[in-house]
């Protein structure tokens, strides 16, 4: 039965009745009795009681006048660069809206609900407070509910100005507060003020948040009950809740109908055929927001830092920031990939949980807060152990099946990341009353009958849908991806889950890259005269350290030593020793110093170690770093936001500062075409970056990064592993798209043998370039002018010769071509040609 006027009454006499309500009739009694006094003393008392009464209560009364320029609190949201929504941020959910966009029933819907009389009073009605207090004298001796007699303008008065304090003396200086609003004010503004500033429950403030909140929609799609609604709510949104209070809130809508029949608004047919409609609500789905939590935090923290809190939470910014939703998706789900593949090489840790398998076990199941990272997973516990496999069940009641086959990877943790024996048995990994995660199995011929298990009804369940085993990654990384030209980072990802830990591996956590730092030195070198051709012997290296101190002996990761060799397969193939007699030479000052010019020399030091990349450094520096080398030499800072707006649309902060002249033209007059200054710093020249750029695409064709080649794209890159196996890294990048790809874990230990940046770090990189770039065309590396290609032999690097084999194009600045005379680097003394020294180097400091 739906809720009629009479019955409504009732609800809310019955309501009423408490201590805290008769105090509040108490109140109205008395406020109403002091506007009488006003009333009569303005009537019949003459001109001195209405000044004494205006100057006593009218003393310091708040400005007013601030309210023309009244800026409600309004959510700061985060845009990614197409628009996307990433975030809002604020106190209040509130839109605010003028009154030319809210609908006339909304209007009407409150004026006759609250001031019939609005648009014809000047501030106080005092009809309206004279029949409410003949009304409330009756309702207080039968213990009725009182009725208010305040304006719509005494209201705003009050919201604005002088508070809810329950005084007659702030009854008085709300009226005189409305008369003078009313003549500062159009009717209109007032209204808009009240409209868009009352709390109308759900967390909403102003009908046009309430709208969304309770119906879901927009405010133009408001119907007339839906409207009558929301003008009830303003008499106490928690007295007529939709769900909780049903009754009272559509006796509450249909008393407000009646009202607008009795105005005028609405007919007798009009008012009867909405009292009977149902109170539908629909439950707001909430902002459909694009999730990029890590990105999402860096830019909450920096507009806090630049604006403060109350801006970024009440100042209604618009942030535009530089993330591709696209790129960020492929980010997310290469980077969760590569990490759970890593995570299965190295054994099972055991159940997420342990519950008893009781009666209600799917209701134990279904109180999980578990944090699983990925969206297809979802926590299972398992009721029963089969020879074939296990039966798991849900916290829907559901159940499942996980085939043997499906958890044989689950061999035992061990220590070091070493593996248990082999898997022979379900119980060597699962037990009754575990809790897993689990992944629905596409291949639906692994689905089981289960006859063991009942449904309901008793009968038995049949056919299960199958499951894979799953497991947390314990293991942690990060990816960011770039424009080279401009330092925008287009994706950035900090961990397998923010809601497992909010800290951003990719800018917070500063690790040792180790040979991903090798480019730098290599660039250091080809500005001190060396090219790609030249040799440098790979061969044991000893250096004295200090009195009481071991002697450092680095070693190449194969534990081998290859002799004389080109700086080209040096790179390529991540030698060590080759990269220490180079740093030697060439003098770890001048390495600094690039370490300086690329962004990465804060932690570098003047010492030999450093060269091999043991210098800490965060992942955004480093990818930075790599985006000097493939954008021919100049130095981009990494930026998250391309502009930010206030709430009127005033641009506050842009990242490109520069001015484009000619940019604004308001038609096209075969004008010369607008060129926006470059305004990058050059750290390198552009040919040694070139030459860097070819050397790290032998990374790729030849070397450790091999694995990304299946692509088929012109790209380049450089792994990276620090010791016993700790870190891994790979950095890379195609003409346009730089990115960076960290693995390993917060609390530093190894990832087990072997587990070095191109068994880890480049199956991600290579999964990640091969969904981002599935859409570009295949551009090669640009060669800048200065650069001449010629043939060499690629072992010796030397000049080609008839009948060599491996012959390929080098790049050299000219006069820097082989010329047939076979030097070679040996040691800190300088190079070597036929047993005899020839030229001598700077040395180094260790």
């Amino acid at each position: 039965m739906v809720a009629n006027v009479s019955e409504e009454t009732k609800i809310l006499e019955a309501a009423e009745a408490t201590p805290e309500a008769d105090r509040r009739r108490l109140w109205i009694r008395r406020s109403v009795w002091a506007l009488l006094v006003l009333f009569v003393v303005g009537s019949i008392g003459g001109g001195a009681g209405i000044f004494w009464i205006f100057y006593h209560y009218g003393k310091d009364l708040p400005d007013f006048e601030a309210l023309r320029d009244y800026q409600p609190p309004v959510a700061t949201r985060i845009h990614a660069g197409d628009g996307t929504l990433l975030r809002e941020y604020a106190r209040q959910h509130r839109l605010y809206v003028p009154i030319s966009v809210i609908p006339q029933n909304m209007i009407e819907a409150i004026i006759a609900a609250e001031d019939k009389n609005f648009y014809t009073h000047a501030g106080v009605d005092f009809l309206g407070v004279l029949r409410a207090a003949l009304t409330n004298a009756s309702n207080a001796f039968n213990g009725r509910r009182p009725v208010g007699g305040s304006t719509i303008t005494q209201q705003v008065a009050k919201n604005f100005l002088v508070g809810s304090a329950l005084s007659y003396e702030r009854k008085i200086r709300e009226s005189i507060l409305a008369f003078r609003l009313e003549k500062a004010f159009t009717k209109d503004q007032i209204l808009e003020l009240y409209l868009n500033d009352t709390y109308l429950g759900l967390g909403s403030y102003g009908v046009a948040a309430a709208t969304l909140n309770y119906f879901d929609k927009a405010l133009s799609e408001l119907s007339l009950t839906e409207a009558a609604y929301l003008a009830a709510l303003h008499k106490g949104p928690s007295n007529y809740h939709p769900r909780r209070h049903y009754d009272r809130a559509v006796g509450r809508r249909n008393w407000v109908l009646e009202r607008m029949r009795v105005v005028g608004f609405l007919t007798r047919e009009e008012t009867e055929a909405a009292q009977a409609e149902p109170l539908v609500t629909v439950p707001s789905k909430g902002p459909d927001l694009f999730r990029a939590d890590h990105f999402v935090e860096e830019i909450r923290r920096d507009i806090y830092n630049r604006f403060g809190g109350k801006t970024l939470y009440e100042g209604g910014l618009s942030v535009r920031t530089t993330l591709e939703p696209r790129l960020q998706a492929f980010a997310e789900a290469t980077l969760k990939a590569g990490l759970v593949a890593y995570d299965r090489r190295h054994g099972w840790r055991g159940a997420l949980s342990k519950l008893p398998i009781e009666k209600d076990w799917a209701q134990a199941v279904g109180e999980l807060k578990l944090q699983l990272g990925i969206d297809a997973w979802r926590p299972g516990l398992v009721l029963e152990l089969r020879e074939d496999g296990a039966v798991v069940g849900f916290g829907d009641g559901g159940l499942g099946f996980i085939p043997f086959d499906e958890m044989t990877w689950a061999r035992a943790w061990r220590p070091e990341q070493k593996l248990g024996p082999r898997v022979r048995d379900v119980s060597e990994v699962l037990a009754l009353g575990d809790v897993v995660a689990l992944e629905r199995l596409e291949d639906r011929s692994k689905d089981r009958a289960i006859d063991s298990f009942l449904d309901r009804d008793g009968n038995a369940v049949g056919v299960v849908p199958a499951y894979g085993l799953r497991q947390v990654p314990a293991i942690e990384g990060a990816l960011i991806a770039m424009d080279p030209h401009t330092g925008r980072v287009l994706a950035m990802v900090g961990g397998f889950d923010y809601a497992r830990s909010e800290f951003n591996r990719a800018t917070q956590a500063e690790r040792q890259p180790g040979s991903a730092f090798k480019p730098v030195v290599y660039a250091a070198a080809f500005d001190s005269g060396f090219t790609p051709a030249t040799l440098v012997l790979d061969a044991p290296f000893v250096m004295e350290q200090g009195e009481g101190q071991p002697k450092w002996k680095p070693v190449n990761s194969s534990n081998r030593f290859y002799g004389p060799s080109t700086l080209r397969l040096g790179m390529e193939k991540s030698r060590n020793l080759m990269t220490v007699r180079l740093a030697q030479y060439i003098g770890m000052k001048k390495i600094v110093e690039y370490a300086d010019r690329f962004g990465v020399g804060e932690n570098v030091l003047p010492t030999l170690s450093m060269a091999l990349g043991a210098g800490e450094v965060t992942l955004l520096d480093l990818t930075a770093a790599y985006a000097i080398l493939v954008n021919g030499g100049y130095r981009v800072e990494p930026t998250l936001i391309d502009r930010i707006q206030d709430r009127f649309g005033k641009t506050v902060f842009r990242t490109d500062q520069r001015e484009c002249r000619g940019c604004r033209a308001e038609a096209w007059e075969e004008q010369e075409e607008p060129r926006v200054p470059d305004t990058r710093r050059r750290v390198i020249d552009a040919r040694t970056a070139y030459q860097v750029v070819s050397l790290m695409e032998g990374v790729v064709r030849n070397g450790t990064g091999r694995k990304v080649r299946v692509l088929g794209w012109p790209l380049a890159g450089k792994t990276g592993t620090t010791n016993d196996w700790h870190d891994a890294w790979f950095l890379g990048f195609s003409p346009d798209l730089v990115v960076g790809v960290y693995v390993g874990f917060d609390q530093p230990q190894t990832m087990g043998v072997n587990e070095e940046g191109s068994a880890v770090a480049v199956p991600i990189f290579r999964d990640f370039m091969a969904l981002a770039l599935a859409r570009e065309a295949h551009v090669p590396f640009r060669v800048p002018p200065g650069i001449r290609l010629v043939r060499i032999n690629a072992e010796t690097g030397m000049p080609a010769a008839p009948g060599d084999k491996k012959v390929i194009f080098e790049a050299f600045l000219p006069g820097t071509e082989p010329t047939g005379e076979r030097l070679v680097l040996d040691g800190s003394r300088g190079f070597m040609r036929s047993g005899k020294r020839v030229r001598n180097g700077t040395g180094g400091q260790y």
